[in-house]
């Protein structure tokens, strides 16, 4: 009766109590629960500050110079291996400075002071270079502005997801919209400054003190939120190479950047060997440029609706099309419509890849370095921006014979259309919904 009754105080929740150690009669201490995520602010305003210090393209300007006036002994695709390299070398660093960033091993002060100088000393050294010196030229703003640019870019993209979930594409979208405005700036700066007074190599040291200025006031203002995660694979590139979306995002992101920059680079010259006015074809860039800060900016509001990848496919097509519009563009009237449409479209692409990019992060320890990473295959120069510009030069030839070099544009942006495509079906797939 005794042991049955013991039998029966075991088995009956109510009576057994609080399990207890047989051996110590202490009673065992639950494993405590994993820290919740603390929820996005989506704003404040060390949110916004650091937005407006990420806020903190001219390359078109150079190009035409070079052309034209300052490496004459050389052919458009042999100066396109300057602004290429320079593209190369801000989009490939993102393989570093991605994992970084989510290591917390960037925006530390001292490494932000060798960051600002060494852009200020790249900068300062296309200034002393000389005229049809073509090595000179390649150096300073090809490898060192390039390479100093690219350990700044990723993160200032990057560094806004801290705060942002739902804002997030137009977050990055405004982040994205400040390289644009100052491509509208910079432009128009660097005209007035070569064809002026200061000629080139003062312009370039004015540029080079104003942008250094406005890189300093960024990092004061950047500040990161969620702690640093110092466990994990260095760089996961195989990882993420078994998930099939991010690998067609890649793909079309080599695509989308392969064609991107032809017109950015030849449209102003393209303007002038059509008899356009020179004073217009000077503007021709803001105009892009201005077009493009409202497309970054503007789509990205639509996103939580449409989806950023309905809206990344609809404009990168968009893109791709306008690019074969123009062999139409002869005169003014074209340029300008050219110029908007073209700016518009482009703006939107690029500042919704990040936001596609988030989507496919299973948390945000890795979005730093699946940014990075892509943006790493997007620079590579086994078939992306740094082959991209030379063979489009090269198809352009030394007698500018638009063609081919526009066909070779519009189909690379029209591909990159079909690959994020494919991309949005697989997700689409592994959510179960229509909208992504």
């Amino acid at each position: 009766m005794q042991a049955s009754d013991n039998k029966q105080s075991i088995s009956d929740p109510e009576k057994a109590g609080t399990p207890t150690d047989s051996r110590s009669g202490v009673t065992p201490t639950p494993p405590p629960e994993p820290p919740k995520p603390a929820p996005f602010p989506e704003g404040g305003l060390q949110g916004w500050s650091t937005l407006a210090g990420a806020y903190t393209n001219g390359f078109g300007v150079y190009q035409d110079y070079y052309v034209r006036r300052y490496l004459t002994n050389y052919t458009p695709s042999e100066i396109g291996w300057i602004g290429g390299t320079q593209i190369f070398l801000i989009f490939s660093m993102g393989i570093l400075t991605g994992r970084a960033f989510d290591r917390g091993y960037l925006l530390n002060p001292p490494l932000v002071v060798v960051l600002i100088m060494f852009f200020f000393q790249s900068v300062f050294m296309l200034s002393l270079s000389h005229q049809n010196a073509y090595y000179q030229v390649f150096l300073a703003q090809g490898i060192c502005l390039g390479a100093s640019c690219g350990l700044c870019y990723i993160p200032s993209l990057t560094i806004v997801s801290h705060y942002f979930q739902r804002r997030r594409p137009f977050a990055m979208g405004i982040v994205a919209a400040g390289s644009a405005l100052g491509a509208v700036i910079h432009p128009i700066m660097l005209n007035r400054f070569f064809n002026g007074s200061l000629g080139f190599h003062n312009g370039v040291r004015v540029s080079a003190a104003i942008n250094t200025f406005l890189l300093i006031i960024a990092n004061f203002m950047m500040r990161t939120r969620l702690p640093a995660r110092k466990t994990g694979k260095a760089i996961p590139i195989v990882e993420f190479a078994r998930d099939p979306p991010y690998v067609f995002v890649v793909i079309a992101g080599i695509l989308l950047f392969g064609g991107l920059f032809f017109p950015v680079f030849y449209l102003q010259t393209n303007a002038i060997q059509h008899g356009v006015d020179a004073t217009f074809a000077f503007y021709s860039l803001p105009i892009l440029n201005a077009a493009s800060v409202v497309g970054r900016t503007l789509p990205s509001l639509f996103a939580p609706r449409f989806g950023v990848f309905n809206l990344i496919i609809f404009f990168t097509v968009g893109a791709g099309i306008t690019i074969l519009c123009m062999t139409a563009v002869k005169d003014v009237a074209g340029t300008a419509c050219f110029a908007v449409f073209f700016g518009f479209c482009s703006g939107a692409t690029i500042s919704l890849v990040p936001p596609v990019l988030g989507i496919l992060s299973k948390d945000m320890s890795e979005i730093g370095a699946r940014i990075g990473i892509d943006f790493f295959f997007c620079g590579m120069p086994s078939g992306v921006v740094n082959f991209a510009t030379p063979i489009a030069g090269a198809l352009l030839t030394s007698e500018f014979i638009w063609l081919h070099a526009i066909l070779f544009a519009g189909i690379m942006m029209i591909a990159s259309g079909g690959s994020f495509a494919i991309a949005r079906i697989f997700v689409a797939k592994r959510r179960g919904t229509q909208i992504t």
